[in-house]
Order: C-alpha cells, then structure tokens, then sequence
C-alpha cells in the first residue's frame, strides 16, 4: 500500500519509542516533529533522520495526514483539537483526554471532520495480547467468568525524568497505568457495564530520586493531589467479573499481570504495558501450566496503532485503537473515582465493541492479509 506520511507532536521521554516504533510498519513514513521547545524537537529530529518543526510548521504541512500526539495528558485535548482543526487524523497518548466532557468533544469533533482519533495504548495488538485473544476465542478456557488485574509498583518518583505530573490531576496509577489493563481486558472480554471503586492517597508526598537528575533538583519535593492507590470491580455486559488494582503506593508483591478464569481453565496473561509474551494456560484438570507459542508479531513497538490507523484509511475498515475504545476506558476510569467517592455503583453507558483481533500469521510490519 501506499505510505501513510506522519508527525509528531511532543518529543518528550516515550517519543524516541514512537519513532523506533513507527519505523517498523511499511505503511508508515514518519516525516517530522514539533515540540515547543525546538532543542528537544531538533534533538529528537536528528537521532532519527527527520525534519524538526514548530507546532505551526507541522500542522500547516499538507503532507502530512497523521499527527501522533505526545504531549503531557494536560495538553491531550487542547493539541489533538489543533490537529483536528487542521484537517488531520490524530492518535493521541493515553489518556485520551483529562475530563469526559474532552473525551465526547473529541469523538464528535472528529466525527463532524470526516477524520479517524485513535489513541493509545496500543500493545493489545501485540503477540501477547494477540495470542491470548486467540486463545479466549478458540475456547481454550471455555467462556470467561471472571479476571484480576495488578498493577502495583511504588511510582515513577524514582527513575522519571519529570515526575510531576504522576502526583497531579490526569495523573495517578489509575490514569497513568489502568488504561493498559482496561483496554486489554475489554479487548479479551468485551465492554464493562458497571463499576465499583475504592481508592486512597499513602504518601501526602514524593520525592524525585532518578539518579539522572542534576544535584540542585535531586530529592525535590512533589505534592500528591490525586488517590495512588485504586481498587475497583468491573461488570463486564456478557456477566463475567474482574478485579482491578492500581497502585503506587507498594514496594513489592507477587501478583499476576492478568488473568482469566473460564469454565475450563485459566489464561495467564502477560504484562499489558508491552508487545510480548510469556502467554500461559491451564486447562481444568492439568497439572501444570503450558506457555503457549505466540501467534502474532512480538517485535513491534508503540505505534502499531498509529499504523492500523493508517491501514484503515486505505481499506476503510475500522482501527482498532480507535478513540471509542479510550473513550470507553476514559469513562470507565471516572466511573471508578466517582464510586469511590459516592459509595455506590456506577453504571456505564458508553459501551463499545471488542476490536477485531489481528489475523495470524502476518509478517512484521504488516497488519492486514
């Protein structure tokens, strides 16, 4: 197929993967980037062989038709409307805005320009999470009746460059991490119905630790203003239900990434931050677990979506990290807040369907037969 040309705004600490990342799709040419400070566009330009351009340059550039959009969460909604403005197709970083109210305005902003929102994550379309859809579909496991989710680590204080962020609003392991394991589980089992939540603050305050930082910022001081550590229950529309944890605020633990629980077995699944494996099964009345051989490409790297994206254009079918599915994980995830303040139930009504699984079988850097 014809290259699909690509931008990218924000050229922060995830941009360098985005690049490797969409270098690897043949549907892709990754033309330029902008940032509003030019030293980290011009820096990120060269390391890559791109042009560096202003915010303005790049969306006045008719070439280019998508804009992947790496700004802070606090910027999502603001630059992703730029975008849209400019008549381009827009993949924005999770989350996919900070409010719902963004979130909608976003969707029919798109809708009214005739142009796709995607949005990350998107290592659900990796040879994990792939592999494991396949398995779930195949009927490994039987039907699926419940699942458990753990994301737990004591917070990027220690190792980000700039931390801040994490402690504040949009921030928080709910909506900086949740969304990896909300999209994979709604991608293996379908959309949730209603959530319950619970949720607490362990530390008033952090500290940044990343041996990186220059000596006069070492150990400076974050105010935390947002709950780091969130429990929820998700009622998934065909009756299963899963446990999710989210935290900062624990040191260590041996919980599982997923896992699925079937009439006839369980399905462990791999961490949904990344691409790859290790996918394994026990079926009912197994001794042991089996890993499974992986079905689908595990070399890829963040942008896959950006490059299904791109396939769609030209096939005009729907992709797959669509902005429906964030908006769905975006709701789901102030649903879970707002439970957790109220006391009570939080019924969902912003359902979307499973994207379609990958074919198998499919060479790297192609997403279509």
């Amino acid at each position: 197929m014809e290259r699909v040309n690509v931008g990218i705004i924000g050229c922060g600490h995830i941009s360098d993967h985005y690049c490797q990342g969409l270098k690897h799709f043949r549907a892709l040419d990754l033309r330029a980037c902008a940032d509003m400070d030019m030293s980290r566009a011009k820096a990120l330009a060269s390391d890559h062989g791109i042009a560096a351009l202003t915010v303005d340059q790049l969306l006045a550039d008719p070439d280019i038709e998508i804009v992947v959009n790496l700004t802070p969460p606090a910027a999502h909604f603001d630059v992703a409307m730029q975008v849209i403005a400019a008549g381009k197709h827009v993949h924005n970083e999770k989350p996919l805005a900070q409010t719902r109210d963004q979130g909608q305005t976003l969707l029919q902003a798109a809708a009214d320009a005739g142009l796709r929102l995607g949005c990350a994550p998107d290592t659900f379309l990796g040879g994990g999470l792939q592999t494991s859809r396949k398995l779930l579909d195949d009927g490994w496991i039987g039907a699926p009746v419940a699942a458990c989710g753990f994301f737990a680590s004591h917070g990027p204080d220690s190792y980000h460059p700039t931390p801040d962020f994490f402690f504040k609003p949009g921030g928080g392991p709910l909506f900086d991490m949740a969304p990896y394991y909300l999209t994979a589980l709604i991608h293996l089992i379908g959309p949730v119905e209603r959530v319950t939540g619970s949720a607490s603050k362990g530390f008033e305050r952090r500290y940044a630790t990343n041996k990186d930082l220059p000596p006069d910022l070492y150990g400076y001081a974050i105010d935390v203003e947002v709950d780091t550590h969130v429990s929820a229950v998700l009622d998934f529309a065909n009756g299963s239900v899963a446990s999710l944890i989210s935290s900062f605020d624990t040191w260590h633990h041996n919980l599982p990434f997923i896992e699925i629980f079937g009439t006839e077995g369980t399905l462990s699944i791999p961490d949904p931050n990344h691409f790859r494996g290790p996918v394994r099964v026990r079926r009912a009345n197994a001794e042991d677990w089996s890993e499974m051989p992986l079905t689908h490409d595990a070399s890829m790297l963040r942008g896959v979506g950006v490059a299904d994206l791109a396939y769609s254009l030209k096939s005009g079918r729907p992709h797959r990290a669509s902005g429906a599915l964030a908006w769905h994980v975006l709701d789901l995830m102030h649903a879970i807040l707002d439970s957790a303040d109220s006391g009570q139930h939080q019924q969902i009504s912003s359902g979307v369907s499973r994207p379609e699984p990958l074919p198998a079988g499919l060479a790297p850097g192609q997403l279509d037969d």
